[in-house]
């Protein structure tokens, strides 16, 4: 797997800004797609053309950037969706349609023949004009197996670049996405793209299971922004593939951070403390022996280094520090607390962050600290 060339396809200006409620502003469309071009990004999903008006603009602005990242639209096999595509100026396209018999008969209301028929078209049109095209199966993850072969075959035969394999519902798990996307690449010599959903809470696993049976393509959002649930997160997947898999894209991993931050602001998504790889916390050791062992060496309990995202290591102190984290945060202050002068201070700071219900703030230590051995200082003088 090391030596394979593995394509990040990020979507997060168009199926991220699907999520329910989020509305991306121009300017900041064309920030975010500067940002995810600079993190190395290898295609960006920019939007859907034939909606015109405002989302046009910034495709077309976007397109203008000189982006070393392919820029693509996304379309129906329509071919008025394509020419706007065209209009854009983007080099690539997504033609999407459904593949599972449930959307076909419930949501189409027509045939599989009719679905392979009007892809084929759409696919042979975006060619002749030279686009790359990603042929969509749309919930491929409900379809019949037999039935997406056809239509990947089909759509390779009209000449589409790669097909992407969307778990539309989420309903995927990892080795059921492994036998289904093995079994679709030694039926059909066609590249995969990975588009998986996180309605289970597995999209990030089931995008590098589809990776280890044969996809070279992987689609991804920021924070794993996307309709419902959301998708699989851009940060998770790269920083996985190159932790777990060996696998280094070489992005500039250290904007992780920085990039999160300005898509949550700009889509009114919070960023958790909890979030993999980007969230606050990720780096944040309260546990005494947690935080002991990383201290002693920080690979202990810590899968790699908090400068890789952007972010630095924390050791916060509440009812579950123990002595050494202690003696830690108060040579932050310039303070050398013996092992003793810890042990003693140690109840007292336990029983302040129960009381107020979470870690304590630099000031509040030093308050405790005064207290007590101030206290205790004026005390002896008394006696």
């Amino acid at each position: 797997m090391e030596k394979r060339k593995i394509y990040v396809v990020d979507t997060t200006l168009r199926d991220g800004e699907q999520t329910a409620g989020v509305v991306f502003a121009n300017r900041e469309k064309i920030r975010i797609a500067k940002f995810l071009d600079e993190l190395g990004v290898d295609q960006i999903e920019a939007g859907i053309p034939v909606m015109g008006g405002y989302e046009k603009e910034a495709i077309k602005e976007i397109c203008s950037l000189g982006l070393k990242a392919s820029i693509m639209g996304w379309n129906r096999p329509i071919i008025k969706d394509i020419e706007a595509s065209l209009e854009c100026g983007v080099d690539a396209v997504a033609i999407s349609i459904s593949t599972s018999d449930i959307h076909i008969k419930h949501k189409l209301k027509k045939s599989r023949e009719w679905v392979i028929e009007n892809m084929v078209k759409a696919v042979e049109f975006a060619k002749k004009h030279g686009l790359y095209v990603s042929a969509n199966a749309e919930d491929a993850s409900r379809s019949d197996m037999d039935f997406l072969i056809e239509y990947a075959k089909a759509v390779k035969e009209a000449g589409a670049d790669r097909l992407r394999y969307c778990d539309t519902v989420g309903i995927l798990e990892p080795f059921t996405t492994y036998e289904n996307i093995k079994k679709l690449r030694e039926a059909v010599d066609i590249e995969i793209e990975m588009h998986t959903h996180d309605d289970f809470g597995m999209a990030t696993a089931n995008a590098l299971a589809g990776i280890k049976a044969g996809a070279n393509y992987v689609g991804v959002t920021v924070l794993g922004l996307g309709e419902r649930a959301g998708n699989a997160p851009l940060e998770e997947v790269v920083m996985a593939l190159k932790h777990i898999y060996g696998i280094d894209l070489n992005f500039k991993t250290d904007m992780f951070v920085e990039t999160a931050e300005y898509v949550s602001r700009a889509s009114g998504r919070e960023l958790p403390a909890w979030k993999a790889i980007v969230g606050s916390n990720m780096f944040a050791h309260e546990s005494g022996i947690h935080a002991d062992g990383a201290l002693k060496n920080p690979r202990t309990y810590e899968a790699f280094q908090p400068e890789e995202v952007g972010l630095e290591r924390q050791i916060v102190i509440g009812k579950h520090s123990g002595t050494a984290s202690l003696r830690a945060k108060f040579l932050e202050y310039g303070i050398h607390l013996t092992q003793h002068q810890a042990e003693e201070l140690l109840p007292r700071v336990r029983a302040a962050a129960v009381d107020l219900k979470r870690t304590l703030f630099d000031k509040e230590l030093i308050y405790i600290y005064e207290d007590y051995f101030g206290y205790k200082h004026h005390h002896g003088k008394r006696d």
